[in-house]
């Protein structure tokens, strides 16, 4: 297993853990590609409803990425182990999750990165929002953003918003995404200077 600590937003972060390829048999092996499974758990306890909608959207964001035709009737299982919430952390498991294909050295046709955006109640922009932040938003927008042509893999809205509003959130999100895949790029450069 591989594990990689995503840079987090504030004071959230996530382990993650990758395991394969590895050989599958039965109903969960696909004769064309690699079968994903995201597994997210949570600080305390079992996973619920909200782990389980979130372990969709990000298996959906790293299945847009992971070249799974390369090892085709095989299992990728990625852990993503919350080790502390303070806000913002669905984008920092997009991150870990990213950090943890990258390192394993899966073969990824682009990298993408996660950025949430909070508007407040006047309506400003609020980039990687804390927990308090987040509860007093009136809307909370999530990104999955590749590293190729920044499109967007994945969005996720919580609360009202309007298009324009979505829009400039989005321009936002774009920019932050460039941090953060020089963050990605550091990282790599740093772990290969090591060895």
């Amino acid at each position: 297993p591989r594990s990689a600590l995503s840079p987090s937003p504030g004071d959230t972060s996530v382990l993650a853990g990758l395991y394969g390829p590895a050989e599958v048999k039965g109903s969960k092996e696909l004769p064309d590609r690699a079968a994903l499974e995201v597994l997210l758990r949570p600080k305390v306890g079992l996973p619920g409803v909200v782990e389980r909608s979130r372990e969709q959207l990000l298996r959906q964001t790293c299945e847009a990425v992971v070249l799974g035709a390369l090892h085709p009737r095989t299992a990728i299982t990625l852990v993503l182990q919350v080790l502390s919430d303070a806000g913002s952390l669905l984008s920092c498991c997009l991150n870990a999750a990213c950090m943890g294909l990258l390192d394993a050295g899966l073969p990824l046709s682009s990298l993408f990165c996660g950025v949430t955006c909070a508007l407040d109640p006047d309506g400003a922009i609020v980039l990687d929002p804390t927990t308090q932040q987040e509860q007093e938003a009136r809307a909370i927008l999530t990104f999955a953003i590749d590293s190729a042509e920044r499109k967007v893999l994945m969005t996720t809205t919580k609360g009202s918003c309007s298009v324009e509003e979505m829009q400039q959130c989005l321009a936002a999100a774009q920019r932050a995404a460039d941090t953060i895949f020089q963050f990605y790029r550091d990282s790599v450069r740093r772990k290969y200077s090591k060895s």
